[in-house]
């Protein structure tokens, strides 16, 4: 047993790697820059974590993920291994004290946002740590052609100066060819070295359904299918109605979105992954980090907006290897619907520009100023305030994040924070001076530890518990002592924020290219044209179309999915199908041949042979040609 052997062993419980996660980090162990293209649950965060354990110094994880990113830090907390995440949710005193612990600490792993990568508190610090490997999670993100874009990872190759020789790795479940080749111009690799476990999920069962009445659908699909699963819906208002609707015929279901509570997401998540509950009805701010095996069905009751997204979600059925199924609900309407996104995804200019002014104005910052400066964003006062509706603000936002002139994260819950400013000796004195609050300063220093030199997480029930009164005493013990030096208090807050990555403009000068938002709306429409064409085709194996779609040909088809049922209408076995292909591929991979020609060359049943032609002609396996004469496509 090798080292990564041992370190996955002793830390993750298992004795061997999954598929080219062992490639991977012997590659970027040997200091070789590597992309590794993963499947959704194919383990990515193994093969930056195996490898730095294995070695001295640091390894600096980038990603955008900051729901995903405090999960993870989390975890690695609870095996004992030291790690921190910083990210513009967090106040600059947080992020001071956590840069020293990166320096002095003897951390492991340094958890970033991308935006945190151009601002000169954290170029400052970068050279004082050790770090030994760089990895960038979502690698998808720094290419215009991926399905999203965001300018702040292109500030990941500025990297390079500050830390020559170090190797990167970048990770992404979700790539095309041509994204494939940007990621690593992007990010300067010095020498092409991508490594793939391939996309090909040979346990899932693809299945798209025609069907007008979804909700009605779902629920005798619900009756027949097994396990527990998750239902992909576009609203959250949607998720709760549906949960509701599966409840009354006795499902056990909930809902799910970014909109609750951490509370009630945490527990609604818990029981779900303990199987308490078996469906769980959500939007897409469900999936990431979840690491459950035995997802029977995802099912999407609404069309994604790209193969990449549907793929991403679709993935986390049946991780244990076992059969599950990837099911599309689709409708004819889904088509008209899926036209008014792209007009709904991408406002007029004009309405773009007039939401930066309103922003600037929402903040009162000045022309000229708040470049990297970080405000929560509170939407429902920002639309409600000037008269806007939240889904043009969050497109507005999403277009503007894309030309590099703001960040707009994911909404992020910070519970409180304390940390006392003054020191043990100060504070005993204070005590005896201030008997009215030595019994909640015990109480404090009884429950939480290291409070003297960084900021601890509290929880302002819990002491209230303890102390046996209500959280608002708590709370203003708190203030008091916050506003009296005693201590700094963050209170806990849950908004998304802004990063201005750029200064404020006057709309005059703030400039979008006409042909810059022509492209990304092309580009939007494209990835939407090739979502419309899985659901609504019926010639093509399913995956085949989504291998294909990421640059994977060759693939036998899958057997399995809805497209692939109709072959037994050919009343052929199996095996004599994929015999009389096979020798079509071969009488055809070197040169065309006229249908009366390639019958004759491949003997046997003549019957037999033209009924499988046709059905790869169907499928678009083999093409007809201006001159009559067949080729194989594959």
């Amino acid at each position: 047993m090798n080292i990564y052997q041992q370190i996955l062993t002793r830390y993750w419980g298992y004795s061997d790697f999954r598929p080219v996660q062992e490639d991977i980090i012997k590659s970027v162990a040997a200091g070789h820059d590597t992309l590794g293209l993963l499947p959704t649950g194919g383990g990515k965060s193994v093969t930056f974590q195996v490898p730095t354990l294995a070695g001295d110094g640091m390894c600096l994880v980038i990603t955008p993920l900051i729901a995903l990113m405090k999960d993870q830090v989390e975890k690695l907390n609870q095996m004992g291994i030291r790690a921190i995440a910083l990210h513009s949710g967090l106040s600059r005193e947080e992020i001071d004290i956590g840069l020293n612990n990166a320096i002095y600490g003897d951390f492991k792993f340094l958890y970033v946002s991308p935006e945190r990568l151009g601002t000169e508190i954290f170029r400052v610090r970068l050279p004082q740590m050790s770090v030994t490997l760089v990895a960038i999670d979502e690698a998808h993100c720094i290419s215009q052609w991926g399905y999203d874009f965001r300018p702040s990872y292109l500030k990941i190759a500025l990297l390079r100066d500050e830390l020559p020789g170090v190797p990167f790795l970048a990770l992404t479940a979700t790539a095309t060819k041509d994204v494939v080749d940007d990621i690593q111009e992007k990010l300067k690799f010095r020498k092409k070295n991508v490594l793939r476990a391939g996309f090909e999920r040979k346990n899932l069962v693809y299945t798209v359904k025609q069907v007008e009445d979804k909700d009605r659908y779902l629920q005798e699909l619900l009756m027949r299918l097994p396990g527990s699963g998750i239902i992909y819906a576009r609203s959250r208002k949607k998720t709760r109605e549906q949960s509701e609707l599966l409840r009354k015929v006795k499902i056990s279901a909930d809902y799910y979105h970014a909109g609750l509570s951490p509370e009630s997401r945490s527990r609604k998540q818990t029981e779900w992954m303990s199987g308490r509950t078996r469906v769980i009805i959500a939007t897409n701010a469900f999936g990431m980090g979840i690491d459950k095996a035995d997802v029977r069905f995802v099912i999407h009751a609404d069309m994604p907006d790209s193969v990449e997204a549907y793929f991403q979600e679709a993935g986390r059925a049946g991780r244990d290897n076992k059969t599950a199924h990837a099911i599309l609900l689709y409708s004819p309407q889904d088509r008209s619907t899926a036209s008014r996104r792209v007009e709904m995804n991408y406002p007029e200019i004009d309405q773009i520009k007039q939401i930066y002014r309103s922003l600037g104005n929402f903040y009162q910052l000045p022309v000229g100023s708040g470049k990297n400066q970080v405000f929560d964003f509170n939407v429902a006062e920002f639309a409600s305030r000037y008269k806007l509706s939240i889904l043009t603000i969050y497109s507005s936002l999403k277009f503007l994040q894309m030309e590099g002139y703001l960040e707009l994260t994911d909404e992020i819950f910070n519970p409180a924070k304390i940390k006392f400013l003054v020191s043990r000796d100060e504070l005993y004195q204070f005590q005896i001076a201030n008997e009215d609050f030595d019994a909640f300063i015990k109480l404090v220093l009884r429950t939480y530890t290291g409070v003297f030199t960084d900021f601890v997480t509290i929880y302002e029930e819990s002491l209230a518990r303890g102390a046996g009164v209500k959280v608002d005493l708590i709370t203003r013990y708190l203030k008091r002592l916050n506003s009296m030096g005693v201590i700094r208090y963050l209170p806990q807050k849950k908004t998304p924020v802004i990063i201005y990555t750029e200064e404020r403009l006057d709309v005059k000068s703030l400039h979008i290219s006409k042909e810059h938002y022509r492209d990304r709306k092309k580009q939007y429409s494209a990835r939407l044209d090739a979502m419309l064409d899985y659901a609504s085709g019926i010639h093509r194996c399913r995956s085949l179309f989504l291998l294909a779609y990421f640059g994977e040909r060759g693939k036998k088809r899958c057997g399995n999915c809805d497209v692939c049922m109709q072959e037994k209408e050919l009343n052929l076995p199996k095996f004599e199908f994929e015999y009389i292909e096979e020798k079509i591929h071969k009488a055809l991979e070197k040169h065309p041949l006229l249908l009366d020609d390639l019958v004759k060359k491949l003997g046997g049943s003549e019957d037999k042979n033209i009924r499988v032609i046709r059905y790869l002609l169907d499928h678009n396996m083999v093409q007809r040609l201006l001159d009559e004469r067949l080729s194989w496509e594959g």
